[in-house]
């Protein structure tokens, strides 16, 4: 099998984010990761190589700095990765889906292609819509949010909630891309040797530009960013039942604009 998972480096959830401009953060001292439902990706397609053989193929857009998160994905059992390197922080999700099938192509024939793993979504700007997109370029066929995998007879079965514990079958010929959400698996955690083998696994790098994708054309343009405000602390309401109801409504009329 040949299975390669897309996956984004991304700022720590728990960072703290200081903006830079209108349109950036900045990222010199931020600690980032790779989007924790990417990693349910790398899992399925290392548990699926280490059952039927074949190789697992990291793909990412970002900055040089994501090697150290392509690293991670490699110690967890990855063979090899591709990076598409880019200085812009904010990648719009048609020309991440276009880098990234430039990048897929370009490693060999997309009929050599078992599966596309991605995770269900990133967790920094949650648009959602790559793997669709992907998915669209590619001409295979999509699921997300997936939270349980069969792989038989050249075929996918995938399991995905669709809410209030309802679950929804469905079934996929290959190749197709999948979307991994949590219940997936559980992923593992690199050992020491598998860290020091990684990095002496590949990573070919290669540069945006190079793809000829016209940046200009995103279909999402970044205008602003701006901080959650703080918000204000507790306010207790005083008096009887009555009266704190008749208050909480006046705030939430007058003051929150919520009713």
């Amino acid at each position: 099998m040949k299975i390669f998972v897309c996956v984004k480096h991304v700022p720590d959830t728990a960072a703290s984010i200081r903006l830079a401009g209108e349109t950036g953060f900045d990222d010199s001292e931020i600690k980032f990761i790779a989007s924790p439902y990417d990693e349910y990706g790398i899992e399925e397609a290392v548990s699926l190589v280490e059952k039927n053989d074949g190789e697992v193929v990291i793909v990412t857009v970002g900055k040089n700095a994501a090697v150290s998160t392509i690293r991670g994905a490699l110690a967890m059992g990855a063979h090899r990765a591709i990076l598409v390197k880019t200085e812009n922080q904010f990648l719009d999700s048609s020309l991440t889906a276009k880098a990234l099938k430039a990048a897929i192509e370009q490693d060999g024939p997309s009929d050599s292609v078992d599966i596309i793993f991605t995770g269900k979504g990133s967790v920094d700007t949650e648009s959602f819509q790559t793997q669709y997109r992907l998915a669209q370029l590619l001409e295979m066929p999509v699921v997300n949010e997936v939270s349980s995998l069969l792989i038989d007879d050249g075929k996918a079965v995938v399991e995905r909630e669709i809410g209030s514990g309802e679950k929804e079958v469905i079934e996929m010929s290959l190749p197709c891309i999948i979307g991994a959400d949590r219940g997936l698996n559980e992923p593992r955690y690199p050992k020491f040797p598998d860290i020091m083998k990684a990095k002496k696994k590949e990573i070919r790098e290669i540069e945006l530009s190079s793809l000829d994708l016209d940046v200009s054309q995103a279909m999402v343009e970044m205008q602003s960013l701006e901080l959650v405000p703080e918000r204000s602390g507790a306010k207790m309401i005083d008096g009887s039942v009555d009266d704190q109801a008749a208050q909480l409504v006046k705030i939430l009329k007058q003051n929150e604009k919520v009713l």
